[in-house]
């Protein structure tokens, strides 16, 4: 049984006009769903032009590796320093590695490259001493303790009158310490809501992984910080853990995010995007390759 031309060409129009359709569709969704798509990033042409000449050489170790070098913690050869933008942070970070964490695959190193004034990466058991110092830390971490961002300042200023009652007000280090504004501080009045917050630590490892680092003893009595209301984009989200769980950078990122609006009570204007200037583009470039991968299948007719 033959088929008239009319009739064929009449179906290869509907075929086109569904694989537009659907790819449509499909655009449309991966837009509404990206997270990254409205930051203020400096340009990532030099990411771009890398990618396409590939790997290259590390001008310390020389290693050769895509971007940067996760050991040396600087951009490689093709990708100059003064190409990268640098993000000034209102606060110090100290980043604490699992051992076993690939340095390949830690976003925590993406913090280090751009903001290396403000960050220090430890590997664990090598961290520092904390307990002097913990009315001006925060270790963001989830668990029954945590707390919001928006209430850290209430619970470090309670740390500090805890801290001049139990030196006693005959102390020396006691009087050392206590300003006259805190003297007459009422943790619920309106000049207390100021932080004295310098520093928040961060854990870089796998959520099976952290269980060892967050007990050490070093970290007890920190205050904990759980961001609850964000999620991630990382294309190795770990199986059975709930999305809230973030990627290092992505959980720097959100927190001084949220730190900017409820702490600093300033509006944010993209102050810290430029954090996320490898990540969002390693996360688009994962994105476009799955994207095609499932385009394969569905091809025009001609």
């Amino acid at each position: 049984m033959s088929v008239s031309p009319s009739v064929l060409l009449k179906e290869n129009e509907e075929n086109n006009a569904k694989f537009v359709e659907t790819k449509h569709s499909q655009t449309t969704l991966i837009a509404s769903e990206d997270p990254l798509q409205n930051l203020c990033l400096a340009s990532q042409e030099i990411l771009q032009k890398a990618q396409q000449s590939g790997r290259s050489k590390c001008l310390r170790c020389g290693g050769s590796r895509m971007f940067y070098c996760y050991t040396c913690y600087v951009p490689v050869e093709n990708v100059p320093v003064g190409q990268i933008p640098l993000v000034k942070l209102p606060l110090k970070i100290d980043i604490i590695k699992h051992p076993n964490e690939t340095d390949g695959k830690s976003t925590a190193i993406h913090a280090k490259l751009l903001a290396p004034e403000f960050v220090n990466i430890y590997t664990y058991p090598c961290i520092p001493e904390y307990e002097e110092k913990d009315h001006e830390i925060a270790l963001v971490f989830p668990g029954p303790q945590s707390v919001s961002i928006k209430d850290i300042s209430f619970h470090l200023q309670k740390r500090i009158q805890t801290k001049g009652k139990t030196d006693g007000p005959e102390s020396p280090s006691f009087k050392r310490k206590k300003t006259e504004e805190q003297e007459s501080c009422d943790l619920n009045d309106s000049k207390c809501k100021g932080t004295t917050l310098k520093k928040v630590i961060f854990i870089d490892s796998t959520w099976n992984q952290t269980n060892k680092i967050v007990n050490d003893e070093r970290l007890q009595g920190l205050l904990q910080v759980e961001l609850k209301t964000r999620k991630t984009s990382f294309w190795r989200h770990q199986e059975g853990k709930p999305d809230t769980f973030l990627s290092t950078i992505e959980a720097i990122y959100y927190f001084l995010v949220d730190y900017h609006a409820d702490i600093l009570k300033e509006t944010y204007k993209g102050q810290y995007d430029n954090l996320l200037f490898f990540y969002s583009f390693m996360y688009q470039l994962i994105k476009n390759a799955k994207y095609a991968g499932t385009n394969q299948t569905t091809k025009p007719t001609h």
